[in-house]
């Protein structure tokens, strides 16, 4: 007979960055990071997943358009706001993403 072990899921983090929640934790020899977008109702409307992976949330914007409106003349900036933490225990070198909000 094959015993099933449960994942459970305990964020060691949460953190919110206007409607983006990301919650990130550890169990059963994977890391991970949970991302969901939240609407104004409390309504979940997007869910992302990532295992074994260092992950970087980042606030993306354009500056204040310069004199002109050409797209030339603006520039686009991207901000780090939360970077995952528990990479850091992983015994391998882990891939690394951004994402963009």
């Amino acid at each position: 007979e094959e015993e099933t072990i449960a994942f459970k899921f305990e964020p060691q983090e949460v953190a919110a960055f206007g409607s983006t929640v990301v919650a990130e934790g550890c169990g059963l020899g994977a890391l991970w990071v949970h991302a969901w977008t939240v609407e104004p109702e409390g309504v979940i409307t997007q869910v992302r997943e990532y295992f074994n992976t260092s992950l970087t949330v980042a606030r993306v914007g354009a500056d204040s358009p310069a004199s002109s409106s050409d797209d030339h003349d603006r520039s686009t900036h991207c901000l780090p706001v939360w970077q995952s933490r528990l990479h850091r225990r992983a015994r391998k070198s882990l891939p690394g993403l951004v994402l963009a909000i």
